[in-house]
């Protein structure tokens, strides 16, 4: 188990948490300024100097049950709220999306890059805010400064620990299932084509070495894929072309389709990489989770500058006072708390949650 792999899966599972509340504000056709005032809020939150100082500690995993409570307040860092059913689906849509990048990560140092790619979206949602954008560039630095010195054994160590933490999550996801990289068990079907890890060669040759390291024979076989090269290597720095798409918003018109991950046929491959659609599957994925949500409504409770989204059943209009007053802060979900069997580590982080 590394100690070094909580950052990363909570930034990256943050990062899927604001692409899909993202898509929900714009699809319920909220002002662009109360829309950016609440991702502004979570995000603030998410990257409070005092709570990532914590994170970034060597440190074991927290627990399954106290890493979805710290999702589960910093989802309600705003004056937004969710029911419990909306939170279970939006959890399981973010922890199956980053599950699945990680499985098709083509080297295990892949995944700090996905994790630049959620990053930079990040970045892009605060960047008319340079008090907000600050606090996301320091942890740019810190996620540089801790992990691009690792080696690959290390990164293999990071990626062993995210797919032991994934291991028994199983969740269907109807975009996975309907584009066939889902079994109907909730296993996802990896690809056994496409591009191979940077700096490796396309299998179909086996080279031999005599003693004194000189090449005596050479044998080809048929690897049984369609394998192509990778040209480069994304950038590790904080500006640059990640080169890999896992890790960028599969709800935006604008994201190219890794047509190499459907496993279907080339030709429709070849039709996916040219279209800038939006993705109808994810559309109906978010529309299941729209459902479950409940009406979305904009309220100004005193001041106009205030946006309220209410989530229907979720709370009654006495509390809405209450909800501007605490915006911007963590609250106690309604439901159970973390046991006292949870990960002591994650207990110390979620009380250093409810005093930010």
């Amino acid at each position: 188990m590394s100690s070094r792999t909580l950052p990363l899966l909570f930034i990256n599972l943050g990062g899927e948490m604001l692409y899909i509340l993202d898509q929900r504000l714009r699809a319920q056709n909220i002002p662009a300024d109360k829309a950016k005032k609440v991702m502004n809020d979570i995000i603030t939150t998410m990257f409070n100097k005092k709570f990532l100082e914590e994170l970034f500690k060597p440190q074991e995993l927290y627990s399954k049950k106290a890493l979805r409570t710290v999702f589960d307040r910093l989802a309600h860092a705003s004056i937004m709220r969710l029911n419990q059913a909306s939170m279970d689906k939006l959890y399981d849509l973010m922890t199956m999306a980053f599950k699945y990048q990680v499985l098709l990560c083509p080297r295990a140092k892949d995944i700090l890059l996905v994790s630049f790619n959620h990053m930079d979206a990040i970045k892009d949602f605060v960047k008319d805010t340079p008090s907000v954008l600050s606090q996301v560039d320091e942890t740019y630095r810190q996620l540089i400064e801790m992990y691009t010195p690792l080696s690959s054994g290390e990164f293999q160590l990071i990626r062993q620990t995210l797919l032991i933490f994934f291991q028994d999550m199983h969740i269907r996801v109807s975009i996975f299932l309907k584009d066939k990289v889902q079994n109907s068990n909730g296993r996802f079907v990896l690809p056994i084509s496409g591009p191979v890890p940077h700096g490796t060669h396309i299998p179909g040759l086996i080279r031999m070495f005599s003693c004194n390291g000189e090449e005596v024979k050479r044998l080809q076989f048929r690897n049984g894929g369609n394998y192509t090269s990778v040209l480069r290597e994304g950038s590790f720095e904080m500006f640059g072309e990640r080169v890999i798409k896992l890790g960028t918003n599969m709800y935006s018109v604008s994201r190219p389709v890794e047509t190499h991950m459907s496993g279907t046929s080339k030709n429709s491959a070849q039709k996916k990489s040219v279209n800038t659609a939006p993705n109808p599957l994810a559309k109906e994925e978010l529309n299941m989770l729209a459902r479950l949500m409940g009406g979305m409504e904009v309220q100004k409770p005193g001041n106009a500058d205030s946006v309220l989204l209410c989530y229907e059943h979720c709370f009654n209009q006495q509390a809405n006072a209450e909800l501007a007053k605490i915006m911007g802060d963590f609250t106690e979900e309604a439901g159970e708390p973390c046991s006292s069997s949870a990960n002591s580590k994650g207990d110390d982080l979620l009380a250093m949650m409810d005093g930010l």
